[in-house]
């Protein structure tokens, strides 16, 4: 009978996404923004930085996941790496937050990719192992939706929450301020705020889980080769040649692309496109939150009444209408209100209850999606390989977000968007150009994203009979040792 995983263990695993939330929020929202329109690095420049360093990012996520398979100790193989990556990884936000002053260009590029490579690298050594603990801990095809809806739960209260809370006390709009997210000063105690949450965060879920060892699979890798280049590329070429991870994985590249693009536009569009002061901006995030919990109850019921792959095809096609239809609307007709009319405030912050009530639950599946292929990837090789297959999870985030930034700041400076603009003050044909392409252009991707999904074999029916498999193997696996025990045992000296 599978053990069922008790509450304070799911609630400890889905804590720890706040770690990630808080360090995606600040790069998202608020790096590019910092070093475009606070120290005036070109947008292309900022763009080329956090592209090199997601790059580089991305070639440490198979590391990580190889590491962490093979990992041996007293405390599994997951929870050493995320104690480890806590510290440095909250030393290095604070860094990139807060440079020396009155520096040139090329300096302040050198430290944002320096710093951004190295929080990125400790946020990997951190989030790979934690999302293979997650696969490890629950075992059942609806359990694993569960489990990861506790930790999309969390991350989105990081990303989402820890916005509103910065916006609401230390960007404040003033006088001397038009919009909050000018005033520099205010970067300074928002990265310590970050910080200290990512620590907490790391800590909690690394001892709201450590009941779980004992239950945890051990490494299955029949020989303990030592870490090399070869090894990695030899064990990722194994996780490719499954043709589901192939399709996700796809799949998701394509999808973060997409949103990338649009994410390195979002604080631009709100400010400018929309003219949305600070004060109604912090409640972009709380409008997703409130949607939140109803995605996280919806995700394990929808999972239950449809299959993963139509629940993501269908989830994933809304969220492309939905991140569209303002933007098209405002581009080319008439019909919305003017900017800074409460009607059109309204109707933004529907649109974005939509999303938060459709991408969570999209994370949610992926993540459960990517956990059955970790039980076929066993079937088929006799190894778990949850870490490798979890880290082309990250990495394709990754790639996808690097592409995402070098497109996007080299085409804010294509589009002619100006630096250190106040609200206001950018042309109406800068500010089209801006719509289009963080809109309608960026979109067709989304035709790529469905197509790859589309292609994915994992059903409900086949994950059942790989786990009934695994389990007749795991008890054969299990008797066979028990048997050698005893023979070993009866062959010493003494014994009757």
């Amino acid at each position: 009978m599978t053990r069922v995983l008790p509450f304070s263990s799911k609630l400890g695993f889905g804590i720890g996404q706040l770690a990630e939330g808080v360090t995606l929020a600040a790069f998202g929202t608020f790096l590019l923004f910092f070093y475009n329109q606070i120290l005036g690095i070109s947008g292309a420049l900022t763009g080329l930085a956090l592209g090199i360093a997601l790059f580089c990012d991305a070639i440490s996520d198979p590391l990580a996941g190889s590491i962490s398979d093979r990992l041996n100790t007293r405390w599994g193989r997951r929870l050493p790496m995320m104690a480890a990556s806590s510290l440095p990884l909250a030393v290095c936000v604070v860094a990139l937050f807060n440079p020396p002053s009155d520096m040139s260009d090329w300096f302040y590029f050198g430290w944002l990719v320096v710093f951004a490579v190295l929080a990125r690298t400790f946020l990997t050594l951190y989030h790979i192992p934690h999302l293979a603990l997650g696969a490890e801990m629950a075992h059942d095809y609806l359990d694993r939706t569960r489990v990861f809806s506790y930790s999309q739960l969390f991350g989105s209260l990081g990303s989402t929450g820890f916005g509103f809370v910065m916006l609401t006390f230390f960007f404040v709009s003033s006088e001397e301020y038009a919009h909050g997210m000018l005033n520099e000063t205010a970067y300074t105690p928002f990265a310590l705020s970050a910080a200290v949450i990512i620590m907490i965060s790391i800590w909690l879920s690394v001892f709201g889980t450590a009941k779980e060892i004992p239950y945890l699979p051990k490494a299955t890798f029949k020989t303990q080769e030592r870490l090399s280049f070869g090894r990695l590329a030899r064990e990722m070429i194994t996780a490719f040649k499954n043709h589901s991870y192939r399709m996700l994985v796809g799949g998701l590249f394509c999808a973060v692309i997409l949103l990338g693009i649009e994410g390195v536009f979002m604080v631009y569009m709100y400010v400018h496109f929309w003219g949305m002061e600070t004060e109604n901006m912090r409640w972009l995030g709380p409008t997703g939150l409130l949607a939140l919990p109803f995605s996280v109850l919806l995700a394990p019921i929808l999972t239950k009444r449809f299959d993963k792959r139509h629940l993501l095809i269908g989830l994933s096609a809304l969220i492309i209408i939905n991140n569209n239809t303002m933007i098209c609307l405002a581009l080319f007709t008439d019909i919305l209100p003017p900017n800074g009319t409460i009607l059109l405030l309204s109707m933004l912050l529907s649109f974005v209850f939509l999303s938060g009530l459709c991408s969570p639950a999209v994370i949610i599946t992926l993540n459960s999606m990517f956990a059955d292929i970790a039980d076929e990837q066993e079937l088929i090789t006799g190894e778990r390989q949850e870490g490798i297959i979890f880290s082309a999870r990250s990495f394709s985030f990754k790639a996808g977000g690097a592409v995402a930034s070098i497109i996007g700041g080299m085409a804010l400076d294509l589009i002619g968007f100006p630096r250190g603009a106040a609200p206001g003050e950018v042309e109406a044909d800068v500010l089209f150009r801006l719509g289009l392409v963080a809109g309608p252009l960026t979109s067709i991707l989304g035709l790529f994203i469905l197509l790859f999904y589309l292609a994915y074999r994992l059903d409900r029916n086949r994950v059942a009979e790989i786990q009934a498999e695994l389990a007749i193997r795991r008890a054969e696996t299990a008797g066979q040792s028990e048997s050698g025990q005893q023979a070993e045992a009866s062959q010493q000296p003494g014994t009757a």
